[in-house]
Order: C-alpha cells, then sequence, then structure tokens
C-alpha cells in the first residue's frame, strides 16, 4: 500500500506542470497581439509596463490601456498506444484582464503601474477518460502588480526599472486507483500563495528616427504555495490516503526579449523580437506534507531553456485606423517523454491579425485576433505512468488555440 500511496503523491506534483510554455501569457494588449506580440522595440502604448518600460519615455500626459483577452484552448490525445480512441480537452474559455497607467512627469522622465496576468489557464478532461490518473482538472492563475519608472539617459536613449508583487493560485482534481476496492479516489489539490516578488528592466535605443532597438527583462519569481491535499476514496483506506496541509515551491522563469524596429514610409513599421525563456531553473518540484505520516517527495522536472521568434508589422490605413498582424515560433521547453496531459504542449505557431482605431482624440479601441497551432505530437517513451503499473502514457496530442484581445485606450 505504501507503493501505491506514494505514487499518488507523486502524482499531485504534475500541478506544477501548470507553470510550463502553454500556460504562459504574452498577451497583454490587442495592439501588442495583433503585431505577434513584437513590441519590444515599440513600445509605444502603456502596455510599455509589461513589454519594455523604457518605452513610456514615448507617451506625452496621462494615459490608460485596459482590456481582456478570451482564450479558448483546444485539445485532443490519441491512445494509449497502440490504442487509438481520442479523448478531448473539455470547452473552457479564460479572461485575463490587463490594466496599465502612465504618467509623463516631464520631458525625460515617466512613470506606469501595471496589472497583468502572465499565467493563467487551465485544462479539463472528463473524469473517466483514459488518463483520469495523471490529470483531470488543472487550473493556474498568477496575478502581477508592477510599478515602473523610464527615464531618458539621451533624446534617443531610455531605461526603465519595475518592481514586481504577485500572488497567485492553483487547484488540481485527479483520479487515483484504489486497488483491491473498486471504483477510483478522487485528489484534490488547493493552494495559494500570499506574496511574491520580482523585478524588470528595459532599455529603447534610437539611432535613427526610422530604427529603433529594445531590450527587456523578467525575473523569475518564487512562490510559496501553502495548500491542502484532500483524498476521498474507499472507507477502509481513510487512514492511508494523504490528506491534509501541505507547500511546495515554484520558480517561474525569467523572460529576456530582444526587438528590433524599422518605419519603411509613413505607414508602414515592421518589427522582429526573440524572447528567451528560462524554464531551466524549473528543474525539480518538492512537496512537503505538514503532517510527519507522510513522506515529503520531490520530482523531477527536467525543463530546457527555450525562446519564441517574432515578427510583426502596422499599416496605417487612414488618421485614425491602423491595420496590424503578425507571426511567432514558440519552442516547447520539454521532452516528449516528459509531457503530462496537464498540458498537452508542443512546438507552436501563432498567426495574428487586427485593427487600432481612434474613436476620438483621446479614445481608442484595439480588437486582435490569434490563432495558434501547436505541432501534432507522437509520444513513444512517456516517463508518465497512466496507471499504478508500469504502462507508459503513449499516444498523440493534438492542440490549438484561440485568443482574442479587446483593450480600450485614454490619453489627456
Amino acid at each position: 500500500m505504501k507503493s501505491k500511496i506514494t505514487i499518488l503523491i507523486i502524482s499531485l506534483l504534475s500541478f506544477a506542470e501548470s507553470f510550463a510554455g502553454g500556460f504562459q501569457i504574452n498577451e497583454h494588449g490587442a495592439k501588442a497581439m495583433g503585431r505577434g506580440n513584437a513590441f519590444t522595440a515599440v513600445a509605444n502604448d502603456p502596455s510599455a509596463i509589461y513589454f519594455n518600460g523604457a518605452g513610456l519615455t514615448q507617451l506625452e500626459g496621462t494615459n490608460f490601456l485596459f482590456g481582456t483577452t478570451l482564450i479558448a484552448p483546444a485539445a485532443s490525445f490519441r491512445g494509449v498506444a497502440p490504442e487509438i480512441t481520442e479523448y478531448n480537452l473539455e470547452k473552457k474559455v479564460f479572461t485575463p484582464v490587463h490594466f496599465f497607467g502612465s504618467y509623463r512627469i516631464n520631458e525625460d522622465l515617466a512613470v506606469g503601474l501595471g496589472f497583468t496576468t502572465p499565467f493563467g489557464l487551465g485544462t479539463k478532461w472528463d473524469a473517466d477518460w483514459v488518463g483520469r490518473y495523471l490529470a483531470v482538472e488543472t487550473e493556474l492563475m498568477t496575478f502581477t502588480l508592477s510599478p515602473v519608472i523610464a527615464y531618458n539617459l539621451l533624446p534617443n536613449l531610455s531605461i526603465s526599472a519595475g518592481f514586481v508583487y504577485s500572488f497567485a493560485n492553483v487547484t488540481i482534481t485527479q483520479k487515483t486507483p484504489q486497488t483491491p476496492f473498486a471504483g477510483d479516489a478522487f485528489v484534490d489539490l488547493e493552494g495559494d500563495e500570499t506574496s511574491a516578488f520580482g523585478y524588470n528592466f528595459g532599455v529603447l535605443y534610437k539611432p535613427t528616427p526610422k530604427f529603433s532597438v529594445g531590450a527587456s527583462f523578467h525575473s523569475e519569481i518564487e512562490y510559496n504555495f501553502e495548500g491542502t491535499a484532500k483524498t476521498t476514496g474507499a472507507s477502509q483506506l481513510a487512514s492511508k490516503l494523504p490528506n491534509g496541509d501541505v507547500k511546495a515551491k515554484l520558480t517561474t522563469p525569467l523572460n529576456l526579449a530582444f526587438g528590433v524596429a524599422y518605419q519603411f514610409t509613413d505607414e508602414l513599421n515592421i518589427s522582429a523580437d526573440f524572447q528567451y525563456i528560462g524554464w531551466k531553473s524549473y528543474d525539480t518540484l518538492k512537496v512537503d506534507f505538514v503532517d510527519p505520516a507522510y513522506d515529503d517527495l520531490a520530482s523531477p522536472r527536467n525543463y530546457q531553456n527555450s525562446w519564441i521568434a517574432r515578427l510583426g508589422g502596422e499599416y496605417k490605413v487612414t488618421n485614425t485606423l491602423t491595420a496590424l498582424a503578425g507571426i511567432y515560433y514558440d519552442k516547447m521547453p520539454v521532452e516528449p517523454e516528459y509531457l503530462s496531459p496537464s498540458l498537452p504542449d508542443a512546438d507552436r505557431l501563432g498567426f495574428t491579425l487586427g485593427v487600432d482605431y481612434k474613436l476620438t482624440n483621446s479614445l481608442g479601441i484595439g480588437i486582435s485576433y490569434l490563432f495558434i497551432r501547436a505541432s501534432e505530437l507522437t509520444v513513444d517513451n512517456s516517463k508518465e505512468m497512466y496507471t499504478s503499473g508500469n504502462t507508459p502514457f503513449n499516444g498523440t496530442y493534438n492542440s490549438s488555440a484561440s485568443l482574442l484581445a479587446v483593450s480600450f485606450s485614454y490619453g489627456f
């Protein structure tokens, strides 16, 4: 029985998969998303607070940007090999919000405050699907509040620094077999982080009026989750099933972005970004049970540093209407054998279209659509086991997502 309980506890560790590439949200403004988020060297609206705070010195007066992104993920799994039965992720829409405000103090100094959800999605499979012992429902939300200050060192060179306050919550539901008794036991894990801290930097340089270069850095953030594990099953196992308070540390990766932008004509601007994500910091997850009756455990995650390449642009159709378009490639941060159905990730392509429209001199609206298509991924040497035995969770994943961003801007 002890080995079964150990397998159950290790299965709880899968909630850390929520921090993988598919749960990172870079969509924090319709204009930026419409350009494929190739915005580091552009940063000319209040969402610069997230993408590159140094861009705040480009804005006059007081400016606000607020909105939401509707995210509808989809995924399927065929297997377990050699079976080809297909299982589909239940449909769900997530609505992370973004809010930014900036103020130009004088010709060289600007400040801003931003609220974002940099990690925050989830997956939910049918309670009786073949992978129920690995994942049924996983949902993670992290929230950040970031004040930023930007300063012009030179007329064409600005820098920024920001402080990040963050809090988060996670919810996990999955099943575990309760041999020799019939049926499955339910495992529920809920955890909250009271507070976590980080920082960011940015730089924007314009060697010529038409050409700009930008860079931004977002630090790692370490979350110390405290929560409760609850297991319900056969009454005969009640004293042996793990229940009680748990603690876990998770570290979100650093992000480093470089970008260039060029104003080809008065109407056309093209930009390119390279975003480096330090996933290697997430190599092991430890879960500590407060009750000494249960052993504390650690599980290797084996994530590797990854990257995203972006290309985007905008075309000024009229004085009030700007068309946006972009494309990006997002490299998967984990080898297929370590993939978990709590996050059916893969190498991904994103295609974006959008418009930015001035309703009045002060009020504007941006609307953008992003379609993400992940490469079909077949796992044939999985380290995950879908029962309490030694049967690898091999099979084929397909996933995609549709995102619609709406942002309102106001300046005075």
